[in-house]
Order: C-alpha cells, then structure tokens, then sequence
C-alpha cells in the first residue's frame, strides 16, 4: 500500500497548475524580468557608432566575442549597455566559491549559515563590481583607440562614462537576477544567460535554411541537424539525471522510552558534478589569444599573431586536444572544490550514519573520494564528447556558435532546473492544501 508521500507525488503534476496563483505570480515575475533584459539589449552604449560597430563584429565574430555575444543574447553585437552580460556576475561567484576552502575565514564564514552566506554574497557583489570595472575599461580605451573610429567623441569623458554605463548594466543584471531567484521561480542569474542564448537560436535556424536555399549545405544536413541535436539533448538530460548512490543506513536509536527503527538513505553522487564550469572556463581560457590576435593583426595570417590565428582556430587539432585537456582538468579541480569527501564523511559520522561494510571516518572518505573520482573520469568524458561533437560540426559546416556544447548544456541544464522548481512549487502547494484539509478535519472533531 502506497504512502501518504508516494501519493502525494504522483498526484502532482501541472494539471495544478491553475490552482497554483502564487507559482503563477512568480512565472509572470520572471518573464516580466527577462524582458526587460531583452530590451536593455537593444540600447546601446552612448557616444558610439552601434552600426559601425556592428559592421566590425560580422567581420570579426568568431572568438571570445561570439561565445558573450551570445551569452548576452546579442549585446555585444549591438554594442548595447549590457554588453557585459550577467558574466562578471558569473566570474565573481565561481571565484569566490573556488577560494572559499583556501582562506579559513570564508570557509568559517560559510559554515555560520544565513548570516555567513550573506556576507558572502555581499564580497560576491564587490568582487562583480571590480570585475565588471576592468572589463569595461578595456572595451572602452579598445573602441576609443580602434583605426575604425567607432566612438564619436574620444576624450576621458567618454571612458568615464562608459565604464560607468557597463557597470552599471552588469550590477542591474546582478539585482535583476537575485530578484527572480527571490521572487519568481530562481535560478535568476541562469535564466539570465538562458534567455541569452534561446534568443539567438531562431536567427541560427533561419540562417542555417538560407545555407540549405543557396546550396552551401545539402539538404541531407540540413535533415540531420535538427537529429542530431535532439539525440545530443537526449543524452545530457540522461547524464545530467545520472547519479551513483551510496547506500547510508542509520542504527537503532533510543530517545527516552522511544525506539527508532533502523533506517536507510542514499548518498547521491552526481555523475557530472562540475556541471557546466569546466566548458566555459575551457572555451574562454582558448578562445581569448585567437581574440585578442584576430582583433590586433586585423584577422592577417603573417607573423605571430598569424600562427596564432592558424593553429588555435576553432576546429583546428590545438584548439581541439587543449579544449579535451582543459575539459578535464576542471571536472576534476571544480568537483574537488564543491564536493568535500572528508567533510561529508564527518558528516555523517556525527549523525551516526555509515556505509555497510566500511569504517566511519577514515576509510569512508576514501571511499567516497574513490567513488567521486571514478564517477569524474567518466563525467569529464561526457562533457568533452558533447563539447567536441558540435565544434567539429561548426567548422566543418560552418554552422552557427548557437549549435556549440556549451550553450546546449546550459540550455538544457537551465531548462531542468526551472522544471524542478517549478514542481517544487507545485509539491508544496499540495503540501499546503492537506495541511488545511487535515485542520478542518480536526475542528470538525
């Protein structure tokens, strides 16, 4: 006979939905939001030339360019005052989260709980601020200083002003993600880059079926593009769900007169832990020299800007054994900082549970480290193939920087996300709707 819980859950499910008026609140929040965000992408950063501008980026989108400009749904390209996006925001967190177990007084921080966690956020906020500031330097002393006079009246005003306009932008971002997480349906910053990304995506369609009109791609890809792309997702949202589990069990406990029978749970180990960090740490890490060569040689093939540009172009054998290496390296480093063996064996030690057959303390840690480290290998596996797989396509066939590992991940990774909180809420409305019916029941008692 099924559970109370059990039926609960499979009762839940968006048929809910209409009785859901706070989810509903908090969807209309967050699409209120993301389109704000798309229209600040179309404003553009005062004192340039947006069309000239614009005019520079077709001829030199490849690169790290193409990898914000796509994150910032088109930004970059439109020279828009969100030009930097939501990534400092990004940068910042995953540096601090990377740091934290380096200075004791951050890890002490994070272990003091609500208070810790704010005051971490806040050096979060701080570090987004100088980030963003050192980014909008150097875009604004590059278009003040480019041959193409992009900027209609150089001088330092105009350097002031738009560092503090890139800032500023990068910092409403960063308020206007904390509020969806607080107040629509989370994963503010996320859907952030999400809506980025899916923005571009019927742009990259319509230009990949312009290629199949004037025949530069034959039908017989076009066809299998799209294949392609749903067996690539198929396969994410099946690793991305894959979990190895530890089997945990809980002794017999007395308290007072009462005894607690032995219990079982399971410690889930996620078979990419690392999630989508090692991808975009890779992609940015190569694709800045190729940038910086293209922009400062003005895309020419001579000298060591040229060699550059040869043997680190996408899809070239470099460029591709770097970006698996790099891959690799930070599932491992990102998983190590983020999942702590020791920690969790401690853990579960102080609350009496083991694993069967294995000593707490001690010898649990390395089993779990074991485990984690096995589980890594092949996490780091799947995301080189996924992100291997499209870059080949892209420069082979020339298709768009939107068919790319890395934007595929964060989409459908994002995309699970907002469904499991938007369950979530759902689950607890339910939660809320037995609560009320048992009290009646009681009164009427």
């Amino acid at each position: 006979m099924a559970s109370a819980a059990e039926q609960l859950a499979a009762n839940i499910n968006f048929a809910n939905f209409s009785k859901a008026t706070e989810l509903k609140k908090r969807i209309w929040f967050t699409l209120g939001a993301l389109f704000i965000f798309r229209l600040g992408t179309y404003v553009p950063l005062p004192g340039i030339d947006p069309s000239l501008f614009e005019q520079k980026f077709l001829g030199n989108s490849q690169g790290m360019l193409e990898l914000f400009n796509s994150f910032s749904g088109g930004a970059v390209q439109r020279s828009s005052i969100f030009m930097l996006g939501i990534v400092p925001y990004i940068s910042a967190s995953i540096i601090v989260q990377l740091v934290t177990p380096l200075f004791p007084a951050l890890e002490a921080l994070k272990k003091e709980g609500d208070s810790g966690r704010k005051l971490i956020n806040q050096y979060t906020r701080y570090l987004t601020v100088l980030l963003g500031a050192g980014q909008a330097y150097g875009i604004a002393a590059g278009l003040q200083a480019s041959s193409d006079h992009f900027v209609i009246n150089p001088g330092m005003a105009f350097i002031v002003s738009a560092v503090l306009t890139l800032v500023g932008g990068t910092v409403f971002l960063m308020w206007l993600g904390e509020q969806i997480t607080a107040r629509g349906i989370g994963n503010g910053s996320s859907l952030i880059i999400f809506a980025g990304i899916i923005s571009g995506i019927p742009g990259a369609i319509v230009n990949t079926l312009r290629g199949a009109s004037s025949f530069s791609l034959s039908p017989a890809v076009v066809f299998i593009i799209p294949v392609m792309v749903m067996a690539v997702v198929a396969f994410i949202v099946f690793v991305e769900r894959a979990q190895r589990r530890l089997l945990i069990t809980y002794p017999k406990r007395q308290v007072g007169n009462r005894v607690s029978e032995q219990q079982t749970s399971f410690l889930p180990l996620k078979l990419n832990t690392s999630g989508v960090i090692p991808p975009i740490f890779a992609s940015s890490l190569l694709l800045l020299p190729t940038t910086i060569a293209r922009f400062v040689s003005g895309g020419g093939t001579t000298g060591i800007l040229g060699t550059i540009n040869a043997y680190m172009g996408q899809g070239s054998f470099v460029y591709l054994t770097l970006y698996v290496l790099l891959i690799v390296f930070f599932a491992f480093y990102y998983t190590a900082q983020v999942f702590n063996p020791v920690e969790t064996a401690d853990n579960l030690k102080k609350h009496g549970g083991f694993i069967p057959g294995v000593r707490p303390g001690e010898r649990t840690a390395q089993l779990i480290d074991k485990v984690l480290t096995r589980i890594t290998v092949l996490g780091a596996i799947y995301l080189s193939i996924i992100c291997l797989l499209p870059q080949l396509l892209i420069s082979k066939l020339n298709l768009p920087f939107y068919f790319g590992g890395t934007s595929l991940l964060i989409v459908v990774s994002v995309t699970m996300d907002t469904v499991a909180q938007i369950h979530g809420h759902l689950q607890a409305q339910q939660y809320e709707g037995l609560i009320k019916k048992a009290k009646l029941k009681g009164r009427k008692k």
